[in-house]
């Protein structure tokens, strides 16, 4: 698959984009000589979608700040950048999942919350409060990518099944869509089964979350181990499409009529759109339990400034010129390159490629029910939470102890993450 606002690749090292960019390598950091027009340097991660990387090269040259060189970042993007921030040679601004917890702590990122002071309202919750700490903010988000739940009416429709509203539903739909002839399965997750895209998804819709807003361990609660037992039931009953030629995030499972349902994101709509016309529609993650709720994963990539810069001033000044100014450019990042949300709801209105169908649907319950991995998600818990979903999925492994496992060895590191403010 290639590499895509969604998906960081590995290997690689950085290409210039702008025809000046050639002399942004080596010994030119791009902070210019004194007396000289300022010179910003910007790093990307490389994109898939094709025009991306000659678009971001036409803002910087369009801005008249400074001079602005943009640098295409093939590899592993979130090592580059954190080994770069490290030294006096990285970027000014950059383009960041995060910033990291570790990163706003030491002090290599620099407080941004002016730049936003006066739309903060309008950036999406999901997406924003990932990116604040102690009330400041420290990244502005760019786009917006979310997940949700596709299904094919007709499929539906023959086989008297209605849209599932609850996980419940959907394990029932999935079973009564499962056709022996045509060998269509229910629901495709994923060639795992689901153990790696859903992530927290489950639990969301269980009404909990990955970590409470207090900084706490969010699952440990008999609804995780109900929920996720659940999912298991899916596997058990072969209803789940798996060893599909492709993966969850291409829909061509869905489009071959392999699955009559599939979770996928939204960057697969148009596609989707273009081959099925009408005969499809969109859900987000179904809730389950008395306190479920719809769950909308969602990421995005924000723009953050280097606080190592000679020209913070000016890094922030083109940010903010960029990422809230210029809603022209972030509707052609957003929707002329791939098909995203506007990090920004106001702009998200304003395009009709957004205001219909299911693309509005998607809108809709991305800002109802979206939710992003918590600022204090740390590696080592995703990695205890997702074996523990791998095993009960894929192997039927008791939820509960699974669990226990996981929320041990969450809360040991949100201590050690508190300990360490």
């Amino acid at each position: 698959m290639p590499i895509s606002r969604r998906q960081l690749m590995a290997g690689g090292t950085g290409l210039a984009l702008t025809a000046a960019a050639a002399t942004a390598c080596g010994s030119n950091t791009g902070r210019g000589a004194e007396g000289s027009r300022t010179r910003l340097t910007q790093w990307y991660h490389q994109y898939g979608e094709v025009g991306t990387r000659q678009a971001v090269g036409r803002y910087a040259a369009a801005y008249p700040g400074a001079d602005v060189h943009v640098e295409w970042r093939p590899g592993n993007y979130d090592q580059q950048t954190a080994a770069a921030l490290l030294t006096d040679s990285g970027p000014d601004v950059f383009e960041t999942t995060g910033p990291t917890l570790d990163q706003i702590r030491s002090g290599q990122v620099t407080d941004v919350t002016d730049l936003i002071r006066n739309v903060q309202d309008d950036y999406l919750p999901a997406v924003l409060t990932p990116r604040t700490h102690d009330g400041r903010v420290w990244g502005i988000p760019q786009v917006v990518d979310t997940q949700l739940l596709y299904y094919r009416k007709s499929l539906l429709a023959a086989a008297g099944v209605s849209p599932p509203r609850t996980l419940d539903e959907l394990i029932d739909a999935a079973a009564r869509l499962t056709d022996r002839k045509t060998k269509t399965k229910g629901l495709f997750l994923g060639n795992d089964g689901g153990a790696g895209v859903l992530a927290g998804t489950p639990l969301y819709a269980a009404g909990l979350s990955l970590v409470t807003p207090d900084g706490r361990v969010g699952f440990d609660d008999p609804a995780a181990a109900r929920t996720l037992g659940k999912l298991h039931r899916l596997y058990a009953d072969k209803s789940l499409l798996l060893g599909a030629p492709t993966d969850w995030s291409d829909p061509s499972a869905f489009l071959q009529g392999l699955t009559a349902m599939q979770w996928s994101g939204l960057w697969a709509l148009p596609r989707i759109k273009k081959e099925l016309g009408d005969d499809f529609g969109v859900l987000p993650f179904p809730p389950d339990g008395p306190a479920g709720r719809p769950a909308v994963p969602v990421g995005a990539y924000a723009a953050a400034v280097n606080s190592r810069s000679g020209h913070r001033d000016a890094a922030k000044a083109f940010v903010k010129w960029l990422w809230v100014e210029r809603a022209d450019h972030q509707l052609d990042f957003a929707l002329s390159y791939g098909f995203h949300i506007p990090a920004r709801a106001s702009l998200a209105a304003k395009t009709d490629r957004l205001a219909s169908g299911p693309a509005a649907e998607v809108v809709r319950f991305t800002k109802d029910h979206g939710y992003a991995q918590p600022l204090l998600w740390t590696p080592a818990s995703q990695v205890a939470y997702q074996d523990a979903l791998h095993r009960v999925i894929q192997e039927g492994a008791d939820p509960a102890a699974q669990l226990r496992a996981a929320v041990r060895r969450t809360d040991d590191e949100l201590t050690r993450v508190r300990k360490k403010a």
